[in-house]
């Protein structure tokens, strides 16, 4: 069966219908140049013309009170005001910021490589506009109506406050490229800043998810499902059959994928914020939020956030957030403070917190309390700790086997000592 067959035949289950939720906009002229225009018309679509060139301009708009996964749109501008009210440096920030100076954005390309071969078709993005959420996109009709494509996007979008999902690795290097090629001829493509939701929803879910794709995200987090939803990997295909007979109809089920990204990346800011912040109080992500804020060296918010995972967490994160707890006050020479954390999770912790607590209390008792034996006694629980499987030439029993022989060593003089000075005493 040839592919443009299959294609034919995946319309009828593929419920690529626009849901009459959404608003309207101007109609395309009556051009004649531009095929099947009804069906354009139909999708809320207009055309921009440059150059006798054009490319195509869908445009929806949701109520600010619409529902998208756990969250309303109306939620977003509550985070973007709790941002601003908050002292707190980080990468996600908002502060600074309204509503309506952030977009968020996603592309459709002829590939899933970042090759040269690799086309961008659609520039989507959504973004605030007094009581509504618009979502626009720029479509490319063919290869060869880039100038207008790219010129159309450039003119409208802010770039400085991008919201992506592994945009910094991919979407934008692949505008960067095509805008390359067309620089003559559209406006120019400064530097920007970036929010990524990727790298923020693998710090906080990596060990949760099988996968961080943003179709997990939203099914095992956001609490949204898409139902019928064609997979990105086919758009390139659909694009291809697109170019050849210009019938828009399979199109738009890729328009509409895409619509539920960029919408999709609005619920995740949201969900997102409110972890760091910690508008919601505890919460599974707030052991990963306290580690990461160690990490940006803020180290207020993220003793704060440990010490709420301490009093409200499960017990298995309790002992994580004692264990990052104990490394702070060890910095701050708290050397007995840290001792009892380590001493407890060494007996109660995970069994790779049992093992790191059981070293730091032999590097305590070894080098501040100058115990040699509680030393020998800690390194060995180490040693017990370590997985059956772990090579012994690793470098994590080396270091453990020399530490023990360097305090076998200590305890020897340690006792020679004691008997010369017994042996003086009695002289």
């Amino acid at each position: 069966m040839s592919m443009k067959n299959k294609l034919s035949r995946m319309k009828g289950h593929l419920n690529i219908e626009e849901k009459p939720s959404v608003q309207k906009v101007n109609q395309l002229p009556q051009a004649t140049d531009i095929p099947f225009i009804e069906k354009w018309n139909e999708h809320h679509t207009t055309a921009y013309y440059l150059d006798e060139q054009y490319c195509l301009i869908r445009e929806v708009r949701y109520p600010i009170d619409t529902i998208h996964g756990n969250y309303s749109f109306t939620d977003f501008q509550t985070i973007v005001s709790l941002w601003n009210e908050s002292n707190l440096e980080h990468p996600l920030s908002a502060k600074g910021l309204n509503s309506e100076d952030l977009f968020f954005f996603d592309t459709e390309t002829t590939g899933l490589g970042a090759g040269a071969g690799t086309s961008i078709f659609l520039l989507g993005y959504a973004f605030f506009s007094g009581e509504e959420v618009i979502v626009r996109q720029h479509i490319l009709p063919q290869p060869g109506s880039e100038v207008p494509f790219y010129h159309s996007f450039l003119e409208k979008i802010n770039y400085e406050t991008l919201v992506t999902y592994n945009g910094k690795a991919f979407d934008w290097p692949q505008v960067k490229t095509q805008h390359t090629l067309i620089k003559n001829h559209v406006p120019l493509l400064p530097e920007f800043g970036h929010f990524d939701l990727y790298h923020a929803s693998r710090r906080l879910w990596k060990n949760k998810l099988e996968r961080v794709k943003l179709a997990n995200v939203e099914s095992e987090i956001l609490g949204f499902s898409r139902q019928d939803d064609i997979p990105g990997y086919l758009a390139p295909i659909i694009y291809f059959d697109f170019v050849e007979r210009q019938d828009p109809e399979i199109l738009f089920g890729v328009l509409k994928h895409n619509e539920l990204d960029v919408l999709s990346l609005i619920t995740l800011y949201i969900h997102l914020s409110r972890q760091i912040l910690q508008a919601d109080g505890y919460g599974e992500e707030s052991l990963e939020v306290a580690r990461w804020l160690g990490y940006l060296g803020e180290k207020k918010q993220s003793i704060a956030a440990y010490e709420q995972v301490i009093q409200e967490g499960t017990e298995e994160d309790r002992l994580a957030a004692m264990h990052a707890i104990a490394f702070q006050k060890k910095r701050e020479k708290d050397f007995d403070g840290a001792c009892q954390i380590w001493q407890e999770v060494s007996e109660k912790g995970s069994s790779k917190h049992r093992r790191e607590a059981a070293l730091e209390c032999a590097k305590l008792f070894e080098h501040q309390y100058k115990n040699y034996s509680k030393a020998c006694e800690y390194v060995e629980k180490a040693f017990a700790e370590l997985p059956i499987s772990m090579d012994i030439s690793s470098s994590s029993v080396m270091d453990l086997h020399k530490r023990l022989i360097r305090l076998k060593k200590k305890q020897v003089k340690e006792h020679l000592e004691k008997d010369k000075q017994s042996a003086d005493n009695r002289d």
